[in-house]
């Protein structure tokens, strides 16, 4: 019971406190700057090229040569030695002869040939650019003999609309 009597005057004070009258008036602006910030902003930075590459262009390989050589060999072969020494004349002949048949028909290329092709190729990288944003204006403004200042969204011209809020100053 004792703490609701002391409690109560305080109450009332805070009450009359918290009951402040607001109203809207005009101020004098004084200086408006704007107010920038720096920020990094990344884009693709992309170049093209053309290099030489090399390509394989598969040929078609003829095995008459081959065919051809390996008889011939095989025929040559068979020309020298007597007995064991003769047949394997004819399979040396006959190995020599496809071989070397087959580089005479295909020009010694095995069948395949490279060549440079040019192609384009296209690499990007990314790179930062800084850029200067607007933020807001810095208001300096008069109200009554006061000098204030405000960060603002916007320029407000040379007259600013205030917020004045009274409240009774209890003792």
């Amino acid at each position: 019971m004792n703490r609701f009597f002391f409690l109560a005057p305080m109450m009332a004070a805070s009450a009359l406190a918290a009951h402040a009258d607001t109203y809207i008036d005009t101020a004098r602006v004084h200086n408006v700057q704007p107010r920038y910030e720096t920020v990094t902003v990344p884009r693709q930075e992309c170049s093209s090229q053309w290099i030489n590459e090399s390509q394989r262009i598969e040929g078609r390989r003829g095995y008459g040569g081959a065919v051809i050589g390996g008889v011939a060999g095989a025929v040559l072969g068979n020309q020298v030695g007597k007995g064991h020494g003769r047949e394997a004349a004819t399979a040396l002949g006959a190995v020599i002869g496809a071989f070397t048949g087959d580089q005479v028909a295909n020009g010694g290329r095995g069948g395949d040939r490279y060549e440079q092709v040019p192609r384009q190729v296209q690499t990007c990288q990314t790179v930062n650019e800084l850029q200067q944003r607007l933020t807001g204006y810095q208001v300096d403004y008069e109200y009554r003999g006061q000098q204030f200042t405000a960060l603002m969204p916007q320029d407000p011209g040379p007259r600013i609309q205030v917020r004045v809020s009274v409240d009774p100053l209890v003792r």
